[in-house]
C-alpha cells in the first residue's frame, strides 16, 4: 500500500471523528494537558493525520510558530465562561481543538 493512500485513510477516518463539542465537555482533557490547541491557520484533519503519522519536524515547527500549542488559561476561561463550541478530533492521547464556527467538517 502506497503512503499516500494510507493517508487518505487516515485523513478519511479522522475526518469521520472529528465533530463539533462543549468546552465544559473538555475540562477533563484540559485538566491533565491533553488538549492542543490548533490555530486557524491550519487545517485540523492535516494537523491531527502528521500527529498520526508522527512527523515530529513540521509538528516541532507548528509548535514553534505558535501555530499548535497549549490552550492558554484565558482562552480557557473565556472559552469556559461563553461554552464554547469547538471542533475536536482525538489522536490519543490527545485532543485536538480548533476554535472556527464557520469551519465545515470536509
Amino acid at each position: 500500500m502506497s503512503s499516500s493512500c494510507n493517508n487518505d485513510e487516515i485523513r478519511t477516518r479522522l475526518n469521520l471523528e472529528t465533530s463539533r463539542i462543549r468546552w465544559h465537555e473538555l475540562q477533563t482533557y484540559y485538566a491533565r494537558g491533553q488538549v492542543v490547541l490548533v490555530g486557524n491557520g491550519l487545517d485540523l484533519l492535516d494537523v491531527a493525520s502528521e500527529l498520526t503519522a508522527d512527523n515530529r519536524t513540521l509538528f516541532e515547527h507548528w509548535l514553534a510558530t505558535g501555530d499548535v500549542g497549549d490552550v492558554s488559561p484565558d482562552i480557557a476561561r473565556a472559552w469556559y465562561d461563553c461554552d464554547a463550541e469547538l471542533w475536536a478530533v482525538v489522536v490519543a492521547p490527545w485532543v485536538l481543538v480548533q476554535d472556527r464556527p464557520d469551519a465545515p467538517v470536509h
